[in-house]
């Protein structure tokens, strides 16, 4: 039995007919480009480019005429939006790479999506800290004058670090598509063709090439997961290694890293539900896998949870002073009822909802994890903002809008000029290179796992 050299494995239980079959599938949407591709892609662009015009008016009227930070608040939407999006790069830390090493096959047809996500998000979160700083025209004097004291330079160090190791990882197992993508898509232009030829590298499927592939895409999955915790814990010693009280906590780094993982679900089930019916996908994105996603969200829920009654509830016990005024106006002062809202949406929800095998098919899933991922953009807002209201200084002889933060227009169409950035970037992706792995769902089929067969 013939299979092309780009998968070259050894069938048995996988029939030629089959295989080609999912070849087809898998490559169709790059094909062709559909009129509501284009309607979304030129949405997504739209609003990306807004956002590129309001960055433009910030940096030449300044902050103080565009936003609504000020000496208090100086911290706004674009760090609570900065901490949302490093929470969805875990995407191919906690779907990929610990799937991946734990040998759970359902990974299979995930593993491309989680990887595109996390390449797009940390690429706009980077943006985000530029957008904060201001004068992006200065940026390179963070590595020119940079001390290593400065926990931002950790931050610059850690995103740099994992944005490379994001391209690595997407990239090292996106070589056997391409080749495939050359050998079996002729109706495309010629610079689309021969983009695929050079990025191939001339791959030709032998064992050798096989062998190291599969080495390297094993190493990197071992080294990204280590980089996507420090990633997400040092966003975290960013604040507690400040001196307000609020965020004066040994909790942050586990607590950042428990929420992110609950996102990192929430999106992934929101995607796979996306591009199952867009693209036609349920032989391959199946309840099966909305099924397993669900009990992850179970399972991250109850986690977040129990690291949200350590950061909260146990200063609640003791009410001490420092604490007191924060955590009274978000338990039953202005911020209560956007408090406990978020801790039902974005906590109890999804830790309880998905026990209910209906509440894990694709739909009911998708609903719920959209309310979780609303709820934990507002749960970074929530550890933004009210903690820099209550500053060890009295605040006093200020104007008043000075006491309260509300974000600008400017600052919300920079907010979501990103968020439609990294939707773009994945979308873009999609209508170029298969967004499902031909290579490791053909592998999968071929062992025939029984955590997949057998699933009723």
């Amino acid at each position: 039995m013939s299979i092309d050299k780009a998968e070259s494995v050894k069938y048995e239980t996988f029939t030629q007919e089959e295989y080609m079959i999912m070849k087809d599938d898998l490559l169709r949407p790059i094909e062709k480009i559909g009129i509501g591709a284009k309607i979304w892609i030129g949405f997504l662009t739209a609003v990306f480019l807004a956002g590129v015009f309001a960055y433009y008016l910030q940096e030449t009227r300044g902050k103080y005429v565009t936003t609504g930070l000020r000496d208090y608040t100086t911290w706004g939407v674009y760090i609570s939006n900065f901490l949302f999006l490093v929470a969805l790069s875990l995407s191919s830390v906690f779907m990929s790479a610990i799937l991946r090493l734990t040998n759970f096959q359902w990974y299979r047809p995930l593993s491309r999506i989680a990887d595109v996500i996390s390449l797009s998000s940390i690429t706009m979160a980077g943006i985000c800290i530029m957008i904060s700083m201001g004068r992006a025209d200065r940026l390179h004097h963070l590595f020119i004058y940079g001390r290593i004291q400065s926990p931002i330079i950790w931050d610059i160090i850690v995103v740099a670090t994992y944005f490379v190791a994001c391209v690595l990882v997407l990239f090292i197992a996106l070589i056997p598509s391409l080749s495939t993508c050359k050998n079996h898509l002729h109706n495309l232009p010629k610079w689309q063709l021969k983009m695929y030829d050079i990025l191939s590298f001339g791959w030709e499927g032998n064992a050798e090439q096989w062998k190291v592939l599969k080495k390297t895409v094993l190493i990197l999955t071992v080294l990204i997961i280590p980089l996507g915790i420090a990633l997400r814990t040092v966003s975290a010693w960013l604040f507690s290694t400040t001196l307000r009280p609020e965020w004066d906590s040994t909790n942050f780094g586990a607590y950042f890293v428990s929420g992110s993982a609950l996102i990192t679900v929430a999106t992934m089930v929101i995607a796979v539900y996306a591009f199952r019916k867009i693209y036609n996908l349920e032989n391959y994105l199946t309840e099966m896998h909305f099924d397993k996603l669900g009990q992850a969200m179970v399972l991250m829920g109850f986690i977040y949870a129990y690291f949200n009654i350590n950061e909260y509830l146990v200063p609640a016990y003791k009410m001490s002073g420092l604490h007191e005024n924060h955590l009274l106006d978000l338990f039953v002062g202005e911020e209560a009822l956007f408090y406990w809202s978020v801790v039902f949406f974005g906590i109890a929800v999804p830790s309880i909802l998905p026990l209910f095998r209906k509440m894990r098919k694709p739909l009911p899933l998708s609903i719920i994890a959209l309310a979780v991922l609303i709820a934990g953009w507002f749960k970074f807002y929530l550890i933004v903002i009210p903690g820099q209201a209550h500053p060890l200084l009295p605040i006093q002889d200020v104007p008043e809008t000075w006491k309260h933060y509300t974000p600008s227009l400017i600052e919300l169409t920079i907010v979501a000029a990103t968020i439609a950035g990294t939707l773009l970037l994945v979308t873009v992706f999609s209508k170029f290179f298969p967004i499902i792995s031909v290579w490791e769902v053909a592998e999968g089929k071929l062992e025939g796992k029984e955590e997949i067969i057998n699933y009723k």
